[in-house]
């Protein structure tokens, strides 16, 4: 049986230098702040810094979106919740929430595919080692069976006038 709860993978607390002059967020630490929950999930999966490395591997973004849906302002305490969506031998599909204060609603949401690569010469797409793939899908097992993402799939675009 799975539970597909998203997993509370980063937490921090926004920075003065992330405020702009309306007193929000700037839109850039919203990606940040994806990324840090990103980097906490490579080390729950075992591609820590020292994995990295050692194999001479590494994860890029190939493709982020962002949602902003709520106003985040100095000081909030903001924590990100992550479901991997899907994977295949090189590549996970995760969709990550922020949620501030404690609000059940988020602040706002990123969709990203992830791509695996040997960081020799070129960054070569590679399969996930053994070790990683396991607990890829180990995580991936416990998530599958969530209700769809509101925000996954989205495209960005004008409404076309006919």
């Amino acid at each position: 049986m799975t539970d597909a709860t998203p997993l509370t993978i980063y937490r921090c607390v926004v920075r003065p230098e992330w405020v702009d002059y309306n007193g929000h967020m700037r839109d850039a630490f919203y990606l940040l702040i994806f990324s840090f929950a990103t980097d906490a999930l490579l080390d729950r999966i075992g591609l820590g810094d020292s994995v990295r490395t050692a194999r001479e591997r590494s994860v890029y973004t190939l493709e982020a979106h962002i949602n902003y849906l709520r106003e985040v302002k100095q000081g909030m305490r903001v924590r990100v919740d992550v479901r991997l969506l899907a994977s295949d031998a090189k590549r996970l599909h995760l969709y990550l929430e922020m949620h501030a204060d404690g609000a059940d609603a988020p602040v706002s949401v990123s969709e990203q595919m992830l791509l695996h690569v040997d960081t020799r010469g070129g960054a070569k797409s590679v399969p996930f080692d053994a070790d990683v793939a396991g607990q890829v899908a180990a995580l991936h097992a416990t998530q599958r069976d969530g209700p769809p993402p509101a925000y996954a799939g989205r495209v960005i675009g004008l409404p076309v006038r006919r």
